[in-house]
């Protein structure tokens, strides 16, 4: 009975000793990409920024609101006073006083609180377009890492079958059925497997870094999970398809967001173009007074006697009517210039989007036939193998014959492999120029 406890608490260290020793990459739980988008749209500065973004514009508007609620002031003109009490920064000296003042009609308000708003809604769209930035950069990294664990699974299962081709043929050399051509030949095979699995483990890891770095999880803990991606949607494969597919083109560009930001900028340049404008206009302000005032200032002394009161209180309007202001003339004429080059920018962006969706549609559709093409060589290269097998065991093939196959085999799975990541970026950049790639990932608008 000793002896099994002996043996048991034995077991359970060297258990113990082997998990510590293992991977975490091993030991890691995949990871889901709808889990790994949410955590960097948590995690990611940028959305952060967009986000203070927007708290900016919205706070410019709250400013120019509040123009219309009285701003109060309290305060006091301390001050010895030699002969006429003259004022101490406009308002007369006093112990203590309380002064309000807001705006009742402002022509440029309006057009101002207008533009800051349109600000306001050019930020949404600017944040909303950095999402859709963090979630296609996001998704592109964890499907390229998952091409890559597929590849390097792959190749670590062809790793001993190299290994023996290898010393097959080194015993082939030996006994002086192959040449020593033939030997080197087989070493170079085994080399050039050994150069992708290092090339495949590097990418894999500078990619898990990437992710860590959105998502803020360790990199050694990430794992995809194929499962986990969705299935991307059909490209065009008619006439009337394609036609539908450009008309609703047009109607994605509009709605995407980078236009969107640039269009709502220019027409808040254009609001305040004519705010700047109209900022030559009369105004009326509310203002109100109150002061507390002493006879330590001389007041009793120019005043008729027994009239001087310390309670003092005005409450009234200022109006202004502008004359001249060669100053503002000139900063309207250059807000009229800012308005004209967001114009220009606003159809810019809506042209570049354009063409750029265009061209991701053609783009998606030519690696969608290189993608059939690329699956059709696979499938021959595979059959190919079984070919070859088939002939050694009539004699008619050799060893030579099984490694050339098998390396065109495994050259044409990593050429489909890349093609069809290729069509998967492609396609990926396409739904985020239609607007429609959060809704792909996440199931949500």
């Amino acid at each position: 009975m000793k002896t099994d406890s002996c043996i048991g608490a034995c077991t359970h260290t060297v258990m113990v000793a082997v998990i510590l020793l293992l991977p975490a990459s091993v030991l890691a739980e995949p990871v889901t990409l709808r889990q790994t988008v949410e955590l960097a749209l948590k995690h990611a500065t940028s959305a952060a920024i967009a986000a203070d973004d927007v708290q900016h514009a919205s706070a410019a508007y709250r400013e120019l609101h509040n123009s219309y609620i009285p701003q109060v002031t309290v305060g006091a003109g301390l001050g010895w006073s030699y002969g006429f009490p003259l004022s101490l920064e406009g308002s007369a000296p006093s112990l203590f006083n309380v002064t309000a003042q807001s705006a009742l009609l402002h022509p440029e308000l309006r057009p101002f609180l207008r533009a800051a708003e349109m600000e306001g809604a050019a930020a949404s769209s600017r944040s909303k377009d950095q999402r859709n930035q963090i979630i296609q950069e996001t998704v592109l990294s964890y499907a390229e890492l998952e091409k890559w664990e597929q590849r390097l699974a792959r190749l670590h299962q062809a790793e001993p079958e190299a290994q023996r081709m290898q010393a097959a043929v080194a015993d082939r050399v030996k006994e002086g059925i192959d040449s020593e051509l033939e030997g080197t030949k087989a070493r170079l095979s085994e080399a050039r497997l050994r150069l992708r699995i290092a090339e495949a483990q590097g990418a894999a890891d500078v990619l898990r870094e990437r992710l860590s770095k959105l998502t803020g999880l360790p990199a050694s803990g990430i794992q995809t999970e194929t499962e986990s991606i969705p299935a991307l949607p059909e490209v065009a494969k008619n006439a009337a398809q394609e036609v539908a597919q450009e008309n609703g083109t047009v109607k994605a560009t509009d709605s995407n967001p980078a236009v969107q930001s640039a269009v709502e900028h220019a027409r808040a340049q254009f609001l305040v173009a004519q705010g700047e404008h109209k900022s030559v206009l009369p105004t009326v302000d509310f203002a109100a007074q109150y002061a507390l005032l002493s006879t330590i200032n001389n007041y009793q002394n120019y005043y008729v006697r027994g009239s001087f009161q310390s309670n003092n209180a005005t409450v009234g309007v200022a109006i202004r009517f502008p004359i001249f202001n060669a100053a503002q003339r000139s900063r309207a004429q250059a807000a009229d210039a800012d308005a004209r080059k967001a114009k220009s920018q606003a159809d810019a962006a809506r042209n570049q989007v354009s063409e750029e969706t265009l061209r991701l549609q053609r783009s998606v559709t030519q690696m969608r036939a290189a993608r059939d093409v690329a699956e059709l060589e696979y499938e021959i290269a595979q059959k190919n193998i079984d070919a070859v097998q088939t002939r050694m065991n009539s004699a008619t093939a050799n060893l030579h014959d099984l490694d050339n196959a098998r390396t065109q085999a495994s050259e044409r799975f990593i050429a489909l492999q890349d093609v069809t990541f290729e069509l998967e970026r492609s396609q990926v950049s396409l739904l985020r120029a239609t607007g429609e790639l959060e809704t792909w990932v996440l199931g949500t608008k």
